[in-house]
């Protein structure tokens, strides 16, 4: 799509690739200040994620989702990277168990006896142009500790479990306003935001 075009548009679709509600609530929280129109990639859409790195993973899903809808696509790779099991679950995060509650214990089982608890949170964003090249990434890390139980109840995924020791914190405690300033995803679309304003003002 020609910068002109993305000028005179006034609101532009922004496809995020992911089918993940949690993730997709998260982005148009993030994402309200800007002149968009958010939707989650068409159901049936699944791409295959066989980079070994975040930022790898997500280029392919944002390059695939946009030359899928014609549309721009914003895409997510994140997960969490646990010392103690050499950076496990990784880019794994999603797939290390079929659901939240068994990601965590599975987690919490291979941790015990763990000296060594420090961990991070990491976010790569990647976005499209509707013809499929990639415009933009940033990458945002936040560290903290896995706690041997969970705790809270919001968020999504391996949230209860990790602690962030400036805030007395796990992720799951937040309200959606600290998460975003101080979450892996907040620090990636602080850097994001101001180029991805540039880029769909022409």
């Amino acid at each position: 799509m020609p910068s002109e075009a993305i000028r005179t548009s006034p609101i532009i679709k922004l496809v995020i690739a992911s089918g993940n509600a949690g993730k997709v609530n998260e982005f148009q929280h993030l994402l309200a200040g800007l002149n968009l129109a958010i939707e989650s990639q068409p159901d049936g859409l699944d791409v295959e994620e066989t980079g070994s790195t975040f930022a790898e993973n997500a280029r392919l899903k944002a390059v695939a989702v946009a030359s899928a809808t014609g549309c721009w696509a914003l895409a997510d790779d994140s997960g969490l990277s646990v010392r103690a099991l050499g950076g496990a679950p990784g880019v794994h995060s999603a797939r290390y168990a079929s659901s939240d509650p068994s990601r965590i214990s599975r987690l919490l089982q291979e941790l015990e006896g763990a000296q060594d608890r420090s961990a991070e949170f990491t976010a790569a964003l990647a976005v499209a142009d509707p013809s499929g090249s990639v415009r933009l990434e940033v990458e945002g890390i936040c560290a903290g500790l896995i706690l041997p139980k969970p705790r809270g109840s919001g968020g999504f995924g391996y949230d209860p479990v990790f602690f962030v020791p400036s805030t007395g914190l796990t992720y799951a405690e937040m309200d959606k306003g600290l998460k975003g300033r101080i979450g892996h995803r907040g620090k990636a679309f602080v850097q994001l935001e101001p180029q991805l304003r540039s880029l769909l003002d022409g």
